[in-house]
């Protein structure tokens, strides 16, 4: 079966650039992923061809080559121009230069003259027969993989591990700011190399759990944040779980229900050319269980403006 143009399978311009291609690969995994469509083989063979083409068009060097027609979209090298499947030989032997093979007779060459013409242009020929170059070393599969990960581990970055199929156990470094879906590509970790070529690459696209207290805009977390009454009237330092650790945030006095506060750098930590994230507290004001104290006063309290139900 004919591999498919990898521009076409990805959905992208030749011109497109590498983020393009990361893009495009992300969203089309996320939807072909065999974990996300079990006993699905048509699903199956799509997140392969997906692969495939990704490994091609990721690489520079590698893409470089298939736009120059050097390999061709399976990464295999193609034939030399003039010889390839479209009957180049006999194009070369019957075209206008006269060369002819068979039967002897004239000026034409004979099968043996035209094996010594091309003798040294090809390896594996055996006996002076014009033969198939033997083909060299392959590098192995790629293998794709789900791992789940913890929101605090895709904010922060951490480690988590994954068993292989053979039993055995991979650490995988979680970049700090890992999103939901996102590939990470473990080299030389899929499947063995055929020829001593190199092994494949391992896959593996990431799931972000959802956490109970923390929800990601961007590289900002917000969460909601209850305090007691008497810190919402009287405002003053206010202890603060966040994904970084517990930290000291100063609650203004009069503050309601709904009101938002933020703590600059304690979103997503940060990682390359980003900067941290900030993280936004949505306050929740909660009574708790009044004591007979705050009880007797406000049966005697009377708010600015009136009594309770007088009218205005």
């Amino acid at each position: 079966m004919s591999v498919r143009d990898p521009y076409q399978v990805l959905g992208v311009s030749k011109t497109a650039s590498q983020d393009d291609i990361r893009k495009a690969y992300r969203k089309l995994a996320r939807k072909w992923h065999p974990d996300l469509n079990p006993d699905d083989k048509d699903a199956e063979a799509k997140f392969k061809e997906l692969n495939t083409a990704n490994d091609l068009l990721s690489d520079e060097e590698k893409r470089g080559r298939f736009d120059r027609g050097e390999i061709d979209a399976s990464g295999q090298e193609r034939a030399p121009h003039g010889f390839g499947g479209g009957g180049g030989y006999r194009d070369f032997a019957d075209g206008a230069g006269g060369f002819r093979y068979g039967a002897g007779g004239g000026n034409g060459f004979s099968q043996e003259d035209l094996d010594d013409l091309l003798g040294g242009m090809f390896s594996g020929r055996g006996g002076g027969g014009f033969g198939r170059r033997a083909a060299g070393p392959q590098k192995g599969a790629d293998s794709s993989y789900r791992l789940e990960v913890s929101f605090l581990d895709s904010v922060n970055g951490g480690t988590s591990r994954i068993t292989l199929p053979d039993g055995s156990q991979l650490d995988v470094k979680i970049p700090a700011g890992t999103e939901d879906g996102q590939t990470l590509r473990l080299r030389g970790k899929g499947e063995e190399g055929v020829r001593g070529g190199p092994s494949g690459d391992a896959m593996i696209t990431l799931a972000v759990k959802p956490d109970p207290t923390w929800t990601r805009d961007g590289r900002d977390i917000r969460g909601r944040l209850p305090i007691d009454l008497k810190t919402a009237v009287l405002g003053g330092p206010f202890m603060v779980p966040t994904p970084s650790g517990t930290v000291k945030m100063n609650v203004p006095a009069n503050s309601d229900s709904g009101s938002v506060l933020r703590l600059r750098g304690k979103g997503v930590a940060a990682h390359g050319k980003h900067e941290a994230g900030n993280l936004y507290v949505t306050l929740e004001v909660r009574v708790g269980k009044a004591d007979d104290a705050l009880k007797a006063f406000l049966e005697n309290w009377k708010p600015a403006g009136g009594a309770e139900g007088e009218s205005a």
